[in-house]
Order: structure tokens, then sequence, then C-alpha cells
């Protein structure tokens, strides 16, 4: 029974593990983080304001939101269907007095209405971000930005920060 319980706990443990180096190309979700630093990047590069409606589609633990509302005063959406890290995007939403200003959500990106947004900003595999591509053709309205991070979208760049491999994306 301990033998059990210790077998299933290591296989979770490595499996949050590998979620962090998951390849690119890969069907699944991989949890890549976004550190603080990148955080402000992407909102300089932006040049996210406290007039901007920020979406962060797949917004795992939240670091990329609450930078945004905290730093650059931005209302924000995040969008997560992990359970678990959208449950850890909450607790920090809220530890950080942030709930007035960033929504949290548990769902699919893809049945999220983006209209509202004047920025959305992603980091997500390449097979992702070309399904999504029609999705932000459609939704978003003329002079909503996007911002990539590692991945380009087809679409004509319009700024790039070589350095914290982020693109820009004006619709």
């Amino acid at each position: 029974m301990v033998f059990n319980l210790v077998l299933v706990f290591a296989i979770i443990i490595l499996l949050v593990i590998l979620s962090m180096v998951w390849p690119p190309n890969s069907p699944w979700a991989p949890w890549w983080r976004t550190n603080r630093k990148t955080a402000r990047a992407i909102c300089r590069l932006a040049e996210i304001s406290k007039d901007d409606i920020v979406y962060d589609l797949g917004c795992g633990d939240g670091t990329f939101i609450i930078t945004t509302a905290k730093e650059f005063g931005a209302k924000a959406v995040g969008i997560e269907i992990e359970p678990t890290r959208f449950l850890i995007s909450k607790i920090r939403i809220i530890f950080n007095g942030l709930s007035s200003t960033i929504t949290a959500k548990r769902e699919n990106f893809f049945n999220t209405d983006l209209s509202n947004a004047t920025v959305v900003i992603v980091y997500l595999i390449p097979k992702t971000l070309e399904k999504l591509l029609p999705k932000f053709q459609k939704e978003l309205k003329k002079g909503a930005k996007i911002v990539s991070y590692k991945y380009p979208i087809n679409l004509k760049i319009k700024k790039e920060d070589s350095k914290n491999n982020l693109y820009l994306y004006i619709i």
C-alpha cells in the first residue's frame, strides 16, 4: 500500500517536471513559466498601460497577469484550462490583492471570446498558435496587439525583441 502511494507520488512529480521541458511540437501543453523579467519585457514591447485589457492565453501560475496589473496598471484576464495551474493563479491573484483588476477563468481559450482584448499574450507551442490564428483574425479588433513569446505567428511582425524572444503583431 505504502509502495503504491510512493510510486503514484513519484509519477506525478516526474510528470510535473517533464511538463516544464516538453518539446515544442508536442500535442500536450507544457508548463513553461514566464518569469517577471520577461513579463516586464512583454509589457514594454506592447506598450501596455492602464487603458489596456490584456488576455493571457494559458496563464499558468499568473506571473504575467499579476505583473501586468501590479506594475503597468492594466486590467488582465488569465485563461487556464489545467486545474492546478488555475488554482495557483487564483491564489496568487488573491494574495496580491488584485481580484478587482484581474479575472482568472478556468476554460479552454479556444472557447473564450477575445473581442474585448486590446492585447493578447501567448506562450504556446507552434501547432497551437497556428490553430489560434483564425480566431485572432476573427475576434480581435483592428489595432489589437498580440505578443508571442518564443515562437512566431504567421502574421506580419510589427516589432521584435530578439534578446527576449518576443514578437509583436498588430491586427
